[in-house]
């Protein structure tokens, strides 16, 4: 028995309005528990936790895992009702700022983004991703890892959204080129973008390194078209993010945006380019 597994069981509180949620699920977890007539300590020898944690997710401190409430219904016979509350769950586990921006995009018919640094965040694998933030320093804990991994790659849904959503990317040279990962790790990333860059609703360009010219040096850029018919920006630095909501700021990056595609290679262009690195890798 993992006597002290809250770690492999939980995750950390949640940040905001989906504290609601995950107390929800904590009572209902001890609605079952109770009416299974087991005292918080037997449940626990039962799932192979420790009492201390059975406590916290059932009073919504500790956000459980998947894996823990697939065990709870099978150790409680709930015939799939508690398994079920992995959905409600599986958003609350994600950093703030990325479920807001992930509603964003939810909200989105037009979302273009130029990347200067590394591969956005849409495009990327999960293995890529992984990498990525496994070089971050200080060093994030394995927790934290898989959480940013798990809401990156669950915004990736956008792809296959409907009504659709028109995607724009224009990623700079040197992010296509970095070894993020090691070779093998760039190679299957680079065979991604070449999949995704096929989809009718979606262009990727390529801004090359020797371009004199570039309206883009000020740092990335993200724009959003939103259903209600809005545009915002969203931009992104090394310790903050912010929403860019100000009709004339919002006018700025999108002039930059529209300069920095025409400055790129054609989506045409730019997959061959791709496509050479790939086999250069």
């Amino acid at each position: 028995m993992n006597v002290d597994g809250a770690d492999e069981a939980s995750w950390e509180g949640p940040e905001d309005e989906t504290q609601a949620v995950v107390e929800a699920v904590g009572r209902q977890l001890k609605m079952w528990r109770k009416a299974a007539g087991l005292s918080p300590a037997e449940f626990g020898a039962l799932m192979g936790y420790g009492e201390n944690l059975i406590y916290k997710i059932e009073r919504g401190a500790r956000i459980p895992r998947p894996e823990f409430l697939d065990k709870a219904d099978e150790v409680l016979g709930a015939g799939g009702k508690i398994a079920a509350m992995k959905e409600d769950v599986e958003r609350a586990r994600y950093p703030k700022k990325v479920r807001d921006l992930e509603k964003l995009e939810a909200q989105a018919v037009e979302l273009g983004a130029y990347g200067n640094h590394n591969i956005h965040g849409l495009l990327q694998t999960k293995e890529y991703a992984h990498a990525l933030y496994d070089s971050r320093r200080p060093t994030l804990a394995e927790d934290d890892l898989e959480r940013h991994v798990a809401a990156r790659m669950a915004r990736q849904e956008i792809f296959d959204r409907k009504p659709i959503t028109t995607l724009t990317f224009v990623q700079e040279e040197v992010t296509l080129k970095r070894p993020i990962g090691g070779k093998m790790v760039l190679r299957r990333q680079l065979e991604r973008i070449l999949e995704i860059g096929q989809l009718r609703h979606v262009e990727i360009q390529v801004m090359p390194t020797e371009r004199e010219d570039h309206a883009g040096m000020s740092g990335q850029v993200q724009i959003l078209k939103l259903r209600d018919g809005s545009t915002v920006g969203y931009s992104e630095a090394q310790l903050t993010s912010r929403l860019v909501v100000h009709p004339q700021e919002v006018q700025v990056l999108e002039l930059r945006y529209g300069i920095i595609r025409s400055q790129a290679l054609t989506p045409r262009e730019s997959l061959a380019f791709i496509e050479k690195l790939r086999g250069e890798t």
